[in-house]
């Protein structure tokens, strides 16, 4: 049983707060969640590995002491807001040479961020502090810690710089992790070796910014995409959406399509359907990259090739079997998978450039997606977390996306 004095204590800190009614209080001592599936990893061999490694292994246990000492959701709230922004910002440091590496794996692995901030949410999941947590309430902490340790709330662009360019581009967690859990993504690796970084153009310098996203499908219908990048779409100069594609290759993607094609995500969750959208009464079924493609598939970038890519997979109009075209889709078709599937990488280039669209900016702003090649590990090894090759793939897929915004950038800001 517990006293009106309690009671009322509870009741003054939820509205410190900001709850709406004390009800979420009163339902705050309810268990804490187990860990996700993708969280689960974390025990194994190889993540810990890494987590050493990289000296990353330091970043939960703090974060379990300072929670320790939280007395408040507002004080916890504040904690997970910094520390979420310290790992984006040490991630970002460790890749571009600032501090110690901390570890003996190669500063461009993205890797230890991933491993990190799992080992952070499991944390915030599965706290139970004496004040209580609402469901709502530790979905807002897991909301804020996901964000700030994505870069979603650092992008940062200079004020009163004239005839300084902004790009933006996107990267992904690594995923298909129970196949091999050594995996790296390019793309994370990118986002990491480019934040805040400037790039010479012929019209002069452009800043790049970058942001992170999880491989989990829930997130995406949550809208996580449209949040973050709808406060930059109309201020920047160019975008793109990058994420691994397909082996030994480049593609720069012409069309996105409306469709989840069902292959699991990081917590083995499969979604099949169309692409949920606020607004679906007026979704179209395809959206297109209004990247210069040709340009940059003509431009000497890299030591991989570059593609136009333009496979789609679609019901054409009036009938019910899907087909593959090899030149994009036919008039009236339905999308079952654009030029990058119907995985998340499709997805994010579909919202994307539907938000471009929808914010009136197809004619005029830039934007598109670029799948890198694989990142695959060197000959013969099956069990090591690195190796030279491996290092020097993702090394070359770094400075060869560089290479491609740069050609893109060249091209848009000569118009």
């Amino acid at each position: 049983m517990t006293s009106p004095r309690v009671r009322m204590v509870v009741l003054g800190l939820a509205l410190t707060a900001g709850l709406a009614s004390p009800a979420p209080a009163m339902a705050a001592r309810s268990a804490a969640p187990s860990p996700t599936v993708e969280e689960q990893r974390l025990d194994k061999a190889v993540p810990q590995e890494i987590l050493r490694r990289s000296g990353f292994d330091d970043v939960a246990p703090r974060l379990e002491r300072e929670l320790g000492d939280a007395h408040s959701y507002a004080q916890a709230r504040r904690i997970l807001v910094r520390e979420g922004s310290a790992l984006w910002r040490r991630a970002v440091d460790r890749a571009q040479g600032r501090g110690p590496a901390g570890g003996d794996l190669s500063r461009d692995d993205d890797r230890p961020l991933y491993w990190a901030r799992l080992g952070m949410t499991r944390e915030v999941r599965t706290w139970e502090p004496e004040f209580g947590l609402s469901d709502g309430q530790r979905a807002s902490l897991l909301d804020q810690l996901e964000r700030t340790s994505r870069g979603q709330t650092d992008v940062r662009y200079p004020h009163g710089k004239k005839g300084i360019k902004r790009i933006l581009v996107t990267g992904f967690d690594p995923f298909t992790l129970d196949r091999d859990i050594r995996i790296s993504n390019p793309s994370g690796a990118t986002a990491l070796a480019l934040d805040g970084t400037v790039i010479r153009t012929a019209e002069g310098p452009a800043r790049i910014e970058t942001v992170v996203f999880p491989v989990r499908w829930q997130d995406f219908g949550d809208g996580t995409v449209e949040r973050t990048l709808r406060p930059y779409l109309k201020k920047v100069d160019l975008f793109t959406t990058v994420s691994q594609g397909r082996v030994g290759r480049f593609d720069v993607e012409r069309t996105n399509g409306a469709w989840r094609g069902g292959f699991p995500d990081n917590d083995n969750i499969g979604q099949t359907e169309t692409i949920p959208v606020s607004d679906p009464a007026s979704q179209p079924q395809w959206t297109t990259t209004t990247l210069p493609y040709k340009e940059i598939v003509a431009a000497d970038t890299g030591r991989f090739p570059v593609y136009d890519h333009t496979e789609v997979t679609e019901i054409p109009a009036g009938g019910t079997t899907a087909v593959v075209r090899p030149d994009g889709p036919t008039e009236g078709s339905t999308a079952r998978a654009g030029g990058g599937g119907n995985y998340l990488s499709n997805e994010i280039a579909y919202r994307a450039t539907l938000l471009r669209d929808r914010l009136g900016l197809h004619d005029t702003l830039p934007g598109g997606h670029v799948h890198t090649p694989v990142l695959e590990f060197g000959a013969g090894n099956t069990t090591e977390v690195t190796d030279p090759q491996f290092v020097q793939n993702r090394v070359d897929i770094i400075a060869q996306v560089r290479s491609i915004i740069t050609v893109a950038a060249d091209v848009t800001f000569r118009k």
